[in-house]
């Protein structure tokens, strides 16, 4: 057990990466985890409750965790965990969220990752637009500070970072895939077949155990797992060449009472379009797989729709991701104003139904605020569906030009087209590059980063 693991936000991407890790390295690694609910009271937190529940060993090389973590404050009240060598994972940086409003912003979630930056050994990121995004606002956050303001933390800071991208698997989707997308699917196990021989032995290892969400660690408690472990996710995407400057799905472990009733809405709805006309002439299917809530921007996607309705252009609707508490006003609204357009409404716990949605799935949207990898967009796009994402944020780095809008008229123009002509995005060939993406391109360096021995002088 010389790496030890710990995520204060075990859910989504989070949750995919330290299954994965601890899968890989099977023996040689403790997970520690909390349930990924109340973000801002685990990022307050949690190191204080990780002081008591992470287990004593002379045997730890590596501390690894997400940057939901104060490293900071754990280095301090465990000095054995200090000495180790500390990697910082950045899934996202709250140097540049976007508040609804200004004085919402809570300075303390920003100054935590700058402190847990500072005692890190080695600072990741999983896209360049992550990186720079956070390491450029650094000063103009720390102007926060009425007086006496340290300086020069991006040069402390940035010789310890580096970009590695976000490591995905993905299941055998080839029994979910309608007749028009076989061709994409054989060009993508292409490339699987040619880069990645253990993700079909991985396939096979955990396809039994897809159907339901792992929920191994969630009590908060820290176990050693020598055994293998569920991953949600098999083998994809490859960057954009990026300049020098980078989940989820992202879910957490609970469910909203606001969804309940539509658990089986997805199942009977795809039955009826599979039995249905020719697969070329159904009606265009837009998914939009994102967390309810409004760094994702659902009021854009809605009022695009909606305005498709009103043009009484053809379309139907999965409005995937999982809502949490709060649930923002329009999507009661937009639900109702959309009518028979709905073919599924709501989170699904179980990854096969959640890959079948989007293999049926023509289209996939992002209208997002805020994102620095997005991990649901990459998995839409293995499953064959066409990506239309803001030119902004992360997505130049990762998807190619003409999947790209800049305005939300951009967009309607696009989805204008493919609900006269739906043929033109089922007969369409991905044409970014995916393998850069896949734990086959990721995992030597994943491997590397986490092998070196322990600092030498603390």
């Amino acid at each position: 057990m010389s790496v030890l693991l710990i995520e204060a936000f075990y859910g989504g991407s989070h949750k995919q990466l330290m299954d994965l890790l601890q899968e890989e390295l099977q023996d040689d690694c403790v997970l520690c985890t909390l349930p990924a609910k109340k973000w801002h009271w685990k990022a307050r937190t949690a190191a204080l409750y990780f002081m008591q529940t992470v287990p004593t060993s002379t045997n730890y090389r590596i501390l690894f965790a997400s940057s939901v973590l104060n490293l900071a404050e754990l280095a301090a009240l465990r000095p054995d965990l200090g000495k180790l060598k500390k990697v910082l994972y950045f899934h996202e940086n709250q140097l540049v969220y976007p508040v609804q409003k200004c004085q919402e912003r809570d300075f303390q979630y920003g100054y935590n990752q700058i402190l847990s930056c500072l005692v890190a050994d080695v600072v990741v990121f999983n896209s360049a637009f992550n990186m720079e995004s956070f390491l450029t606002s650094i000063g103009k956050f720390m102007k926060l500070i009425p007086d006496h303001r340290p300086k020069d933390l991006e040069k402390i800071i940035r010789p310890k970072c580096q970009v590695l991208y976000f490591p995905v698997r993905f299941p055998d989707v080839s029994r979910f895939m309608p007749e028009h997308k076989l061709a994409h699917l054989e060009k993508v196990m292409g490339v699987r077949r040619n880069g990645d021989a253990h993700q079909l032995e991985a396939r096979q290892k955990s396809g039994a155990l897809m159907k339901t969400r792992d929920t191994h660690c969630e009590s908060g408690l820290c176990e050693a797992q020598p055994g293998p472990c569920t991953t949600q996710q098999e083998g994809l995407p490859s960057p954009r060449t990026a300049p020098a400057r980078g989940a989820t799905s992202d879910v957490s472990e609970s469910t909203n009472p606001c969804q309940e009733e539509d658990n089986q809405h997805l199942t009977f709805n795809l039955t009826n379009i599979l039995s249905g006309r020719d697969c070329q002439q159904r009606p265009l299917h837009v998914a939009w797989p994102h967390r309810w809530e409004h760094d994702k921007d659902p009021e854009t996607f809605f009022k695009v729709l909606l305005k498709l309705k009103e043009k009484d252009l053809p379309f139907h609707v999965s409005v995937l991701g999982e809502a949490f508490t709060e649930i923002p006003d329009i999507f009661s609204e937009a639900k109702k104003a959309l009518g028979s357009s709905v073919l599924h409404w709501g989170y699904l716990p179980s990854k096969d139904d959640y890959f079948q949605a989007l293999c049926m799935a023509d289209v996939v949207i992002s209208t997002a605020k805020h994102e620095f990898f997005g991990v649901a967009m990459v998995e839409a796009v293995y499953c064959g569906c066409y990506p239309l994402c803001p030119k902004a944020l992360v997505y130049p780095e990762i998807f190619p030009a003409e999947y790209l809008y800049s305005t939300p008229e951009q967009l309607f123009k696009r989805l204008q087209n493919f609900c006269k002509r739906p043929d033109i995005v089922r007969k369409h060939l991905y044409k970014g590059e995916t393998a850069g993406f896949s734990w086959a391109a990721l995992g030597g360096k994943f491997r590397s980063l986490l092998a070196a021995e322990p600092r030498e002088d603390l």
